[in-house]
């Protein structure tokens, strides 16, 4: 505790009277003098005189709440001034109390009482706010390290789509794949299957994040034409080649997978499809993803589907498949419902027909100069931040073969 005043009489009662009390003292004559003292070493509370030649006690009193101190200083003022505006103006300048001379020993040490009440408080918000900063810190550079982390993720999960677009000469595939966050749970794709026939297939597991994109990356691995004796559309013959299974059952396999192998709460939908190059037929099987878009050549967008159950929610799931047949110029996309589900600034949703809308205000455009056109116009509709969910889609462009190809 710093005694200030200018009388050394006034100052030797006020430190006698708090030593008795057991408060450790040390004595200043003038406000220069206390401010030194306050440099020299930490001092809880001040008890000063108002009226002091050179710096008066609320002067002190000011530059006490200047000085860049590590804790706070209760401030008691000794006045004999009793007017309201005196104890208002005191207040205003960072006094904590007042305390009228001639004092009051018991008072004195009430008043010093209340204000170490208020240190402690002091002292223990501090404690806590500076576990918090060190806790804040913490968590700081462990989110850097998840996000670096998930940077590398998102790389890895793009590298997934090895190939965005090739020729068939018959037809031409396109792929986009946006995730919302840094990674998602969309996979979109496609694979020789067989002489003349492509498999093309637009999935997405449920949830978003970490476990989503995991899930993609081990299923991206059983429809890939990288390894064939893996992929679970491909089966061997008699003759040694890899064939294509039935759509069908590839969904069924995939169904069978995730509940005896895999194991997971997550589960998937999909559209998996096989082209066949020359006659611009596609056997379909539906698992509870979008009705699939078919863009035909006269401008027209129709939606065909059959709903289905989504992989890996039930053991006994039937998987129903049917065809179309694509003409040369006919267009045939595989979407996720980022598309059809984003909303728009009054809340509603893109929806199928919006959808069909934005397909042919594009349809000028081919391949990824189409998909860069659709996501910008979904973001201009969306006027939002971020979208939602992940985007994807797997388009087919069909241009048919011999004198019908569409050049």
């Amino acid at each position: 505790m710093l005694v200030v005043d200018d009388s050394r009489a006034q100052r030797r009662v006020l430190s006698a009277s708090l030593s008795r009390q057991g408060f450790d003292v040390i004595e200043a004559g003038s406000g220069q003098d206390a401010l030194d003292c306050l440099t020299a070493e930490p001092v809880d509370l001040i008890l000063s005189d108002w009226m002091m030649p050179g710096m008066d006690g609320l002067e002190l009193c000011a530059h006490v709440r200047a000085l860049p101190l590590e804790n706070y200083v209760y401030f008691i003022l000794l006045t004999s001034k009793n007017e309201k505006g005196a104890v208002a103006h005191g207040l205003e300048q960072g006094a904590d109390d007042f305390l009228n001379k001639p004092f009051n020993s018991v008072e004195l040490r009430a008043r010093i009482k209340a204000g170490a009440r208020i240190l402690k408080m002091e002292r223990e918000l501090s404690d806590k706010n500076r576990l918090i900063t060190s806790t804040l810190n913490e968590i700081s550079a462990l989110y850097d390290a998840v996000d670096r982390d998930l940077v590398e993720a998102r790389k890895m999960q793009q590298s997934l789509v090895r190939e965005r677009y090739r020729d068939f000469r018959e037809a031409e595939i396109s792929l986009l794949l946006k995730p919302s966050g840094h990674v998602g749970g969309d996979l979109v794709g496609f694979f020789c299957a067989g002489e003349g026939r492509v498999a093309v297939y637009s999935m997405d597991v449920s949830g978003h994040g970490i476990a989503s994109a995991l899930m993609t990356a081990r299923l991206a691995g059983y429809l890939s034409d990288g390894a064939p004796e893996q992929n679970i559309a491909l089966e061997r013959g008699e003759d040694g080649r890899y064939h294509a299974r039935p759509p069908a059952e590839v969904a069924r396999l995939l169904n069978a997978l995730m509940l005896d192998e895999m194991k997971s709460d997550l589960y998937f939908t999909i559209v998996f499809g096989y082209l066949d190059l020359a006659s611009g037929r596609v056997d379909i099987v539906q698992c509870g993803h979008p009705n699939p878009a078919l863009f035909r050549a006269d401008g027209t967008v129709e939606y065909d589907g059959v709903g289905g159950l989504p992989i890996g929610l039930f053991e006994d799931a039937a998987y129903a498949q049917w065809s179309l047949n694509l003409m040369p110029g006919d267009r045939l996309l595989f979407y996720s419902d980022g598309f059809t589900e984003c909303t728009g600034a009054s809340g509603e949703m893109l929806e199928e027909d919006g959808f069909a809308r934005l397909i042919r205000k594009n349809a000028d455009l081919t391949a990824n100069a189409f998909f860069e056109a659709l996501v910008w116009d979904l973001d201009t509709f969306h006027t939002g931040k971020d979208f939602a969910d992940d985007l994807s889609c797997a388009m087919i462009e069909y241009r048919g073969t011999g004198q019908n190809r569409l050049k």
